[in-house]
């Protein structure tokens, strides 16, 4: 087995080392298919000599991007304003290219649009791409405390203390509810800062059957709930490489959300029902409540904050975002942190905010035009998504092990189809988190795929 580790290692390293010159094909954007040298500094570090008035973007994650038009809405068009001498050359991961073929076509790109919790690690540490930013941050006087702290605790902790990313864009997690099935059963609609058991009441009166039409009075996808709890319990241990779920808050976490699925007729589907018209409430992220107002134009609904713990009785989730990356082999890292300095302005960041992008600035004036520009938000109580904070994430050490908790396996399969009961499910789950990270440690001492649990 370690020697099929150590030939796995050779032929990453090798992928990462002979950068070879060539044209990118396929970009979707007018900067055309340039390209250059790459070459090596003092250092041994690859870096791209593409030219100078050239910005490669690459955006791995948020699928809107896919259409070039929705790149020019939210990103290119501010670039092209602020710096109207630089080409930008955009590419999107879902037609094809991933970072395999941006290595081996000889192409890397300046700046990426990445998950930080699960991908700093996975993919950005895996190919060798991470920068820390520290010093750009003091070189050009950046001010990182007009940015959600809980988004920057995230950063911090998938860059080993560092910062390898910005937060960028939120999918912020609210509560959606159909005014209708409120209506027609005489109950007044929830209200942010509506606690779970007040939540769960409800939940109870409105999980009915109603002639041959059954409702369901909550939803909420527990393995979202978890990742991203309310309560900042962490999954791996803040100063050890071990997992940490089998403990007292999370065992409060556990028995919460699974009443409500105890309740009669209300068992977990899943959130995405919702539009159907036969849920009263559910939780998932803005953008896919904006998806099914547009599918469903009659849709009745309106905006809560999402239920809270008494003990933490002003926290939503903690953020599920996408952060802005600076490679180590981009030749323009100046140009590149000018440019997501002034994506992330207010300026900027008030024009993305009318069109439904949830911002990572904590500004009250970029909070106040949430919305103006999309259709299906009119006449809705969108400042509810915002009238709670994001829980911060519990710090963790520098240096440990990372691996992508699974905790979702904690209800699915465990509880949902196996009926384990929840110590037995934290337990199981928490022994097989452990062996992942063991795994995953041997894997990096043998120079074998050490990414496989991330």
């Amino acid at each position: 087995m370690t020697k099929s580790f150590i030939l796995a290692a050779r032929t990453s390293l090798l992928a990462l080392a002979v950068i070879v010159s060539g044209c990118f094909g396929g970009s979707n954007q007018t900067a055309g298919d340039s390209g250059g040298e790459a070459s090596e500094d003092e250092s041994g570090t690859v870096i791209n000599n593409t030219p100078e008035d050239e910005l490669f973007f690459y955006t791995a994650q948020n699928k809107i991007y896919e259409e070039e038009e929705n790149f020019e809405k939210l990103i290119g068009q501010y670039i092209r304003k602020k710096f109207p001498d630089i080409k930008i050359k955009h590419i999107h991961w879902n037609d094809g290219t991933r970072y395999e073929d941006l290595i081996a076509k000889g192409t890397i790109p300046d700046i990426v649009l990445e998950d930080v919790r699960r991908n700093t690690t996975r993919l950005i540490g895996r190919f060798k791409l991470e920068h820390d930013m520290s010093d750009l941050i003091k070189k050009y006087n950046f001010d990182s405390s007009v940015l959600s702290p809980a988004a920057m605790q995230a950063v911090a902790n998938a860059s080993n203390g560092g910062t390898y990313s910005l937060p960028f864009e939120i999918n912020d997690y609210v509560l959606v509810y159909n005014k209708d099935i409120f209506d027609k059963f005489g109950e007044d609609y929830p209200e942010s800062g509506m606690t779970y058991d007040e939540a769960y009441e409800l939940a109870k009166k409105l999980s009915r059957q109603d002639g041959d039409i059954t409702y369901k009075g909550y939803q909420q996808h527990p393995s979202h709930y978890m990742q991203f709890n309310q309560l900042s319990a962490p999954a791996l241990h803040p100063e050890e490489d071990r997992a940490y779920i089998t403990t007292d808050t999370w065992m409060k976490l556990v028995n919460n959300i699974r009443r409500f699925y105890d309740i009669k007729g209300n068992q977990f589907t899943s959130t995405t029902y919702f539009p159907q018209g036969k849920m009263a409430m559910s939780v998932d992220v803005v953008e896919n409540v904006v998806k099914w107002a547009r599918e469903y134009p009659d849709l009745n609904f309106d905006f809560a904050a999402v239920p809270v713990f008494p003990e933490s009785p002003g926290s939503k989730y903690q953020p599920n975002m996408n952060g802005l990356f600076i490679t180590n082999q981009s030749n323009k890292k100046d140009l590149a942190f000018q440019v997501i300095a002034y994506l992330l302005s207010e300026e900027v960041q008030m024009e993305r905010a009318k069109q439904g992008v949830v911002s990572p600035m904590n500004s009250e004036q970029v909070v106040q035009v949430f919305g103006q520009n999309v259709p299906e938000l009119q006449g809705k109580s969108v400042q509810n998504i915002f009238a709670l904070q994001h829980a911060v994430p519990a710090p963790r050490k520098p240096g440990l092990t990372f691996i992508d908790p699974k905790v979702a396996q904690i209800f699915q399969p465990l509880i949902f189809e196996e009926s384990k009961d929840n110590v037995t499910a934290l337990r199981i789950v928490e022994e097989e988190m452990n062996r992942q990270i063991d795994e995953t440690k041997l894997l990096k001492e043998a120079g074998g795929d050490w990414w496989k649990w991330q």
